[in-house]
C-alpha cells in the first residue's frame, strides 16, 4: 500500500511539472492570438473610418504617382490625362541640374515613353527658373581623365532621344545646362520674363551638352557666337525673334498653354507623330537631297498604317478621326 501511494504521488508531481513546462508556450500562443485579434479589429475600424481611409488611399496614391522622386514632380495632365508633365524641383538651387535630377528626369521619360496613353511630354521649372545651369559644385573638381573616361554629360541626350514630342515651358532663367536642356526639347514656349544664355565662358569652360551646336542651328552663327563668347543673355522676345522659341506667353499662362499644345499633339496618331518628329530632326543631320529622300520614305511608310486609312477616310466622310496608333 505504501508503495502504491508513493507511485501515485510521483505521477501527480510529474503531471504538475509537465504543466509548468507547457505554461510559457500556452501563454505565448495566447498573446499572439490576442495581438492578432487586436490588429484585425484595428484594421477593420481603420477601413470603416471615413476620416482615416482617405489618408491611407492618399498615401498610396502619392507613392504610385511618383513620390519616389526627390528632385522632380511628375504627373499626367490634360483633359484626357494624355500629356506627361515633369517639373524640375530644386527651388533653393534654382533647379540646377545635378546628377540626381538628370537621373530622375531620364527615369520619368522612360515611364512616359512606355505609357501608351501619353502622346506628348512637357518639361518645366518654376516661375523664377527653368534651370539656372548645371550643378557647378558637382563639376568643379572633376579631372579631364574622369570626364573622358565616363563620357561626362553624354547621358543628358536622353531628352533629345525621346520618340514622343517634348515641349519645354521656360519661365525665368534658362542658362548654361538649362538652356541646353530646353534646346533638347522639340518645342520651346517661353514666359515673357524668360532669359536664355550660355555663360560657360565666364567659368573658364565651354558648353558641353549641345550649347554650341543646337544654339547655332537655332539662332544662326552670329548670335550664337556672341552668346557663347560673351556669356550674355537674351530675353524671351529676342529669343522668339531669333527662332529659339516659338511662342511667348504671360508667366501665369505659360504652363497651361504648353499643356494645351501637348494635348493637340496627343490627339493625333502617336505613331505618325513619332515619324514626323524623326523627319524634322533629320533635317539637321542630312543634306537637302538626303533629307527629302528620307522624308519620302517615311511618308510612304504611313500608308502601311491603319491611322493613315482612318485619317483620310474621316476627312472624306467629314468627321473627326479616331486614331488607334496602329
Amino acid at each position: 500500500a505504501v508503495t502504491r501511494v508513493r507511485l501515485l504521488r510521483e505521477k501527480h508531481q510529474q503531471r504538475r511539472r509537465r504543466k509548468r513546462k507547457d505554461l510559457p508556450a500556452t501563454l505565448t500562443t495566447a498573446v499572439v492570438v490576442a495581438v492578432m485579434a487586436f490588429l484585425c479589429r484595428s484594421a477593420a475600424s481603420l477601413l470603416k473610418s471615413p476620416r482615416a481611409a482617405p489618408a491611407v488611399l492618399s498615401a498610396c496614391r502619392l507613392y504610385s504617382s511618383g513620390g519616389q522622386y526627390e528632385y522632380i514632380l511628375v504627373e499626367k495632365r490634360g483633359e484626357k490625362s494624355d500629356v506627361g508633365f515633369i517639373q524640375l524641383n530644386r527651388p533653393k538651387a534654382l533647379n540646377a541640374l545635378c546628377e540626381g535630377l538628370m537621373r530622375e528626369l531620364r527615369q520619368a521619360l522612360d515611364v512616359f515613353e512606355a505609357d501608351g496613353k501619353v502622346g506628348a511630354i512637357v518639361i518645366t521649372g518654376s516661375d523664377r527658373a527653368f534651370a539656372a545651369g548645371a550643378d557647378i559644385k558637382e563639376m568643379q573638381n572633376k579631372t579631364f581623365q574622369e570626364c573622358y573616361r565616363t563620357d561626362f554629360l553624354a547621358h543628358w541626350n536622353r531628352v533629345s532621344q525621346s520618340k514622343k514630342p517634348v515641349i519645354a515651358a521656360v519661365n525665368g532663367f534658362a542658362l548654361g545646362g538649362g538652356c541646353e536642356l530646353a534646346m533638347m526639347c522639340d518645342i520651346i514656349y517661353a514666359g515673357e520674363k524668360a532669359q536664355f544664355g550660355q555663360p560657360e565662358i565666364l567659368l573658364g569652360t565651354i558648353p558641353g551638352a549641345g550649347g554650341t551646336q543646337r544654339l547655332t542651328r537655332a539662332v544662326g552663327k552670329s548670335l550664337a557666337m556672341e552668346m557663347v563668347l560673351t556669356g550674355d543673355r537674351i530675353n524671351a522676345q529676342d529669343a522668339k525673334q531669333s527662332g529659339l522659341v516659338s511662342k511667348v506667353y504671360p508667366v501665369d499662362q505659360l504652363v497651361s498653354e504648353a499643356v494645351k499644345c501637348g494635348e493637340k499633339i496627343a490627339a493625333n496618331s502617336k505613331l505618325v507623330s513619332a515619324m514626323a518628329k524623326e523627319a524634322v530632326n533629320a533635317a539637321f543631320e542630312m543634306t537637302l537631297t538626303e533629307g527629302n529622300h528620307f522624308e519620302k520614305r517615311l511618308f510612304h511608310s504611313t500608308f502601311a498604317t491603319g491611322d493613315q486609312k482612318e485619317g483620310m477616310t474621316a476627312f472624306v466622310e467629314k468627321r473627326k478621326a479616331s486614331f488607334q496608333d496602329s
